[in-house]
């Protein structure tokens, strides 16, 4: 397991460098550059160019006069050192535009993880174990409702819905009141009436699709010999259900937890845009917009460090939850 581990940190090193080298060069391929469309937003604005000499002062700035691959250099070099450049729009630090989003992002994002995968493998196994029943059938038509629709439609319903019931408008994770003001049981508090809309738009999606697939898991393993063998050794319905079958049939649903990790950090980009949350999401989608290059580029790369460890934990606890599993 340790010589898995060290090979695929090692073979990881190679990957983030091609994708951040990829990412980089795909984000400067439009044309022009952030300081152009902020010249142009000048002149519509004022009628003339008279922004051109501080343009040029900050493309020589940020190094958007020099080619490409040495604009590239400059900035992986700052990544090792971990300086990740300065945005153009905002003109702060990069890390520090990342860092006070990522405690939002990563509490909405594990408490969406936790949420589809508490209710998404027992009501798999209960649906398995009552096939073709009512009941697998209403969670079947359910979590087909759940995979098709539009969750951003979903949001905004939800929302319409509690101001109309119960008068409170739950745009962001903040009442008014409370978004400059210092950390206290009543921000608290506020913060948790907020947080279960988010939470559960951005589990809808994931929570059909993984009931649908934890039941066909049970399905094809309940049909295995070593389950009739078990259930011919006289063992109870329930151990031979969580115990031999669900061990089994949960394998592909923990690798599947590795691969949706970065989709959910980045904090499902659409639904935090129409919410107001102040997640990783629209900051890269923003930052693409604007070919804000160093902010998108370290999105990016986060996201991709995030699937590469999402993976190796996936294997992990495969190897833990199946014996049968074994890394030379």
């Amino acid at each position: 397991m340790t010589a898995m581990i060290i090979r695929r940190v090692l073979l990881a090193i190679p990957t983030l460098i091609a994708i951040s080298m990829i990412s980089f060069f795909i984000i400067q391929l439009a044309p022009g550059d952030f300081l152009d469309q902020k010249i142009a937003e000048l002149e519509q604005r004022y009628g003339d160019a008279s922004s051109m000499a501080r343009a040029q002062e900050l493309r020589a700035r940020y190094g958007l006069d020099k080619p490409v691959y040495v604009q590239y250099g400059k900035w992986a070099w700052g990544v090792l050192h971990g300086d990740f450049g300065e945005s153009f729009r905002y003109e702060r630090e990069v890390s520090e535009l990342i860092w006070e989003r990522l405690g939002y992002t990563l509490l909405l994002s594990m408490g969406a993880l936790f949420f589809i995968y508490s209710v998404a493998i027992p009501l798999g196994i209960y649906s398995g174990t009552h096939n073709r029943k009512l009941t697998d059938r209403g969670l079947m038509l359910a979590s087909f409702f759940g995979m098709s629709m539009p969750t951003f439609l979903v949001a905004l319903a939800l929302m319409v819905m509690v101001f109309h019931w119960c008068g409170v408008p739950l745009f962001g994770l903040f009442s008014l009141e409370y978004e400059t003001a210092p950390w206290s049981w009543a921000k608290v508090v506020d913060l948790l009436k907020h947080l279960w809309i988010p939470i559960a738009v951005m589990s809808i999606n994931g929570l059909g699709g993984l009931i649908r697939i934890m039941r066909a898991n049970m399905l094809d393993v309940l049909g295995e010999p070593f389950v009739r063998a078990a259930r011919a050794k006289g063992l109870k319905e329930r151990t031979v259900v969580y115990k031999h079958a669900a061990r089994i049939a949960v394998n592909p649903v923990i690798s599947i937890a590795g691969m949706s990790l970065p989709g959910i950090i980045s904090g499902e980009t659409i639904i935090a845009i129409v919410l107001g949350l102040p997640t990783i999401g629209p900051l890269l989608f923003r930052s693409l917009q604007d070919q804000d290059m160093y902010l998108a580029g370290t999105l990016i790369l986060m996201t991709s460090t995030l699937l590469i460890i999402g993976n190796l934990l996936a294997d992990i606890v495969l190897a833990w939850a199946d014996p049968r599993i074994r890394y030379d």
